[in-house]
């Protein structure tokens, strides 16, 4: 990679362009910054997350998650290098399996909500599918490996695995649940229950 930032405002930037990490410069409105800088965003998005109460096993799959993240942020700002591994797709497949596993089959589609937590879950998760978004448009225009993509679609599932995870965690003992979507079809199924 290339030097690490011993000055923050440089000012080099003054004029529309960023560096990137092969000392190139590129105009800040281009299609590998914004990927860059969709990535940068969803990682914060994560730290704000980790801010809250969660299971500690949650808590250390989101940490290695940033890492990772900080990986494609650096791969992306390097045209051709290749810093995000296949195993890191691999491990996100193997915490959707183990998290989807506890949780009840879904009655109907979920709102983007409930506890605090399993809400910043969820902005966690549309931001990937825009990282997502950003990362295939600059595949178009330049050749990319796929694990980038991969890794930030198989991302934005356990986002919404891991909400439903966070809305069922209380530190009072409780169980909360999703916040589900009040259609006809849920209606009619819970009058028939009723009935």
């Amino acid at each position: 990679m290339g030097n690490r930032l011993t000055q923050i405002a440089t000012r080099t930037g003054d004029n529309g362009t960023t560096g990137l990490g092969d000392n190139t410069r590129v105009s800040k409105n281009s299609l590998r910054v914004h990927a860059m800088g969709e990535v940068d965003e969803l990682n914060s998005h994560i730290g704000v997350l980790l801010c809250e109460a969660m299971p500690l096993g949650v808590r250390a799959l989101l940490v290695e998650i940033q890492h990772q993240l900080f990986n494609l942020g650096g791969e992306l700002s390097i045209p051709g290098f290749e810093l995000l591994k296949p195993e890191a797709v691999l491990a996100l497949d193997n915490a959707l399996a183990e998290h989807n596993e506890d949780l009840p089959r879904l009655r109907e589609f979920i709102l983007p909500a409930g506890s605090r937590a399993a809400s910043l879950a969820h902005v966690c998760r549309t931001v990937a599918r825009r990282a997502e978004r950003a990362v295939v448009a600059l595949e178009v225009a330049e050749p990319l490996k796929d694990t980038p993509r991969h890794y930030l679609n198989r991302l934005s599932d356990l986002m919404f695995v891991l909400a439903r995870v966070l809305n069922r965690y209380r530190t009072d003992g409780t169980v909360g649940d999703d916040v589900y979507w009040k259609s006809a079809r849920l209606a009619r199924a819970q009058d028939d229950e009723a009935a």
